[in-house]
């Protein structure tokens, strides 16, 4: 493959986690997960176009709270894939954000994904997916997850990932919360909570996996389950009230997507979500609320 000749745009999902059990802190700091993991039709677009050095911008909602130096995600993903093939990170990375910023739903390790594929192609490197995989892990416990898109089934520290099969669609209403809550924070939440106890081992329900496969809302809307939501809601009370809204405007299942506050809602069908994504939003218990539905498919050059 040869660099390409003009700009470079890859389109990547958000995720929500539809079970997220957490092991006890290991001696790394990290927590071993089993995280079943779908990506969903909210998008960022990240675009690659050459440049004299290594350069971000970003808009779109929450734009404003996105790094532009080279702790952004993006850029880490340039670097990292730079030195890796021993050339200069010479390329201007532009954000196009739709996915809720610091809302746990992935919005960050999306755009390292995106940057990674969207330079590759730039640069006309043909990095197998293996390749490009390993350099996720690298980035982040999510990030090959939003490289790979679909429903997967994430262990280790989320990283090591296996595909799972989906048998139909689910929709989703997301109600986004003022302001964000940091990963670590959440963590160290759980940490103190669970403080004492006997943390179980981390593992994916074998019913939650048998409602993706067939497909069935209502039995998936029983499995899920985030072991990090009781630490979410003590950082973060208010969101007990968006939780009980949107299961008052009908769906079927609510719950803290990932490290939050971003909270996730299962509908029946794709007009349950029109209308449960305008009740929260009325409520008052959140900034905003959309829909979307899953699966989605993962870093796409557009």
């Amino acid at each position: 493959m040869s660099p390409a000749a003009g700009p470079v745009t890859v389109r990547v999902p958000a995720k929500v986690n539809v079970r997220l059990a957490v092991g006890a802190a290991r001696p790394d700091g990290f927590h071993d997960l089993a995280n079943v993991f779908l990506a969903v039709s909210l998008y960022d677009e990240v675009t690659a176009r050459p440049a004299d050095a290594l350069t971000v911008t970003c808009e779109g909602p929450g734009a404003d709270q996105v790094p532009l130096d080279r702790t952004n995600l993006a850029a880490r993903a340039a670097l990292l894939l730079a030195a890796r093939h021993g050339i200069e990170p010479a390329v201007h990375l532009h954000i196009a954000k739709d996915i809720p910023v610091a809302g746990g739903m992935a919005g960050g390790s999306a755009d390292g994904a995106g940057a990674l594929l969207a330079c590759d192609a730039l640069w006309g490197l043909n990095s197998s997916r293996a390749e490009l995989l390993d350099l996720c892990a690298e980035l982040g416990s999510d990030v090959p997850f939003s490289l790979v898109g679909g429903a997967a089934l994430g262990t280790g520290r989320g990283e090591k990932l296996t595909p799972l099969d989906i048998g139909g669609t689910f929709h989703w209403v997301f109600a986004l919360a003022d302001g964000g809550l940091s990963t670590p924070a959440v963590y160290g939440e759980f940490d103190r909570l669970t403080a004492g106890t006997d943390v179980p081992a981390p593992e994916a329900p074998p019913a939650l996996l048998t409602a993706l496969r067939s497909g069935d809302a209502p039995a998936l809307a029983a499995a899920l389950a985030n072991d990090l939501q009781p630490a979410a809601l003590s950082l973060r009370p208010a969101l007990r009230e968006t939780l009980d809204a949107g299961l008052a405007a009908g769906a079927l299942a609510g719950i803290v997507s990932g490290s939050g506050p971003t909270t996730a809602f299962l509908v029946k069908d794709e007009d349950s979500a029109v209308s449960v994504a305008a009740a929260l939003a009325a409520s008052g218990t959140c900034r905003t609320a959309r829909a979307a539905s899953s699966p989605a498919p993962g870093a796409t050059v557009r």
